[in-house]
């Protein structure tokens, strides 16, 4: 496959409390795809809404080459940022965007900018990849948009992907297209990175407190979780859950203990607390709709759950969360 002459260029649109592997993700396979095809065939620019340093949620400040409103032309543009940003002023970024579409510029996303760019309106209904760690808080604020599970997501004219290890697994796609695959494959053994995962693959959720993600447990319990996980805002009985995967309650009881260390009742109430900390940390919703929201009628109950689980009360973790700001967990997810 011979090499187009033009140089694809991607942008790299950064917010305070971005992942710094989702930077770097990108731009390292570019930068080794050129040095080993030993041709500029692809370029690369960190923007921002302004041209002020921006943190990162390491700690690690950078300064953007230009600011969103300089930008002319892109081949690509990806948000990196953390749930909560948004745009200081969203009219005169979206008019920036929007002429950046004109010009055939592919936009994205990369775990948590999937939030600021599903805030600009942008992106229609169009199905959107989100990390499962934002799922709920995703669900929330924007009920209308579909969410994928798979790693990548490339729908219509966006691409949105759900985090540093997806992010490389895409440049390496983009390598694949403009240099062939024996460069492409030179670039992913330079950084030992061993499984090239396409757009189709599913996201892996971790199983609670267990070593192993949920598809690697046996076939009944991934099933039994796969029905908790339906039914997070209505409850069901551990006893229907049972029937529905072919086991009688005490036979599940046995098997998830064996499986996960936990009761199902124990295993259901993590997930449901874990759903509720994204709502906590990641919207802006009351802490009893927040209760209802993961199926708890009353607020106290819940309250008394969530601190079990996490030390502290949805106030005070929201709080907190709050005020660290950058040095917080915002973006949490990278791989």
């Amino acid at each position: 496959m011979s090499p187009q002459p033009e140089c694809t260029t991607l942008g790299i649109l950064i917010f305070p409390g971005f992942p710094m592997a989702c930077l770097t993700s990108c731009i390292e396979p570019l930068r080794a795809a050129n040095e080993i095809s030993g041709q500029t065939a692809f370029d690369w620019v960190v923007i921002s809404e302004s041209t002020a340093r921006i943190q990162s949620s390491a700690g690690v400040t950078f300064a953007p080459d230009l600011a969103l409103s300089e930008v002319e032309k892109l081949d690509h543009l990806l948000f990196a940022s953390s749930p909560n940003s948004a745009f200081d002023a969203p009219s005169k970024a979206n008019a920036a965007l929007q002429r950046l579409i004109r010009n055939k510029t592919r936009i994205g996303a990369i775990s948590g900018g999937v939030f600021p760019l599903a805030r600009t309106n942008l992106t229609g209904d169009t199905p959107l990849s989100v990390h499962w760690c934002y799922e709920a808080a995703f669900q929330s604020e924007f009920p209308h948009i579909p969410i994928n599970g798979s790693v990548i997501c490339k729908e219509a004219s966006i691409t949105t992907i759900s985090g540093a290890s997806a992010v490389f697994d895409h440049m390496l796609e983009l390598i694949e297209e403009r240099l062939g695959g024996d460069i492409m494959a030179e670039v992913a053994c330079w950084f030992q990175h061993p499984f090239i995962r396409s757009e189709n693959v599913t996201q892996k959720v971790p199983a609670i407190s267990t070593p192993q993600s949920e598809d690697l447990l046996p076939s009944q319990i991934a099933k039994a979780i796969a029905h908790f996980a339906e039914h997070i805002e209505n409850p069901i009985q551990i006893s229907e859950v049972a029937a529905s995967v072919g086991l009688s309650a005490r036979s599940l009881e046995r098997s998830f203990k064996n499986a996960t260390g936990q009761s199902p009742l124990v295993y259901y109430r993590r997930m449901r607390m874990k759903q509720a900390r994204q709502l906590v940390l990641y919207t802006n919703v009351s802490i009893a709709e927040v209760a209802y929201m993961v199926g708890y009628a009353t607020p106290g109950t819940f309250i008394r759950y969530y601190r079990e689980t996490y030390g502290v009360t949805p106030v005070s973790d929201r709080r907190a969360k709050n005020s660290m700001r950058v040095g917080s967990d915002d973006a949490l997810p990278s791989g």
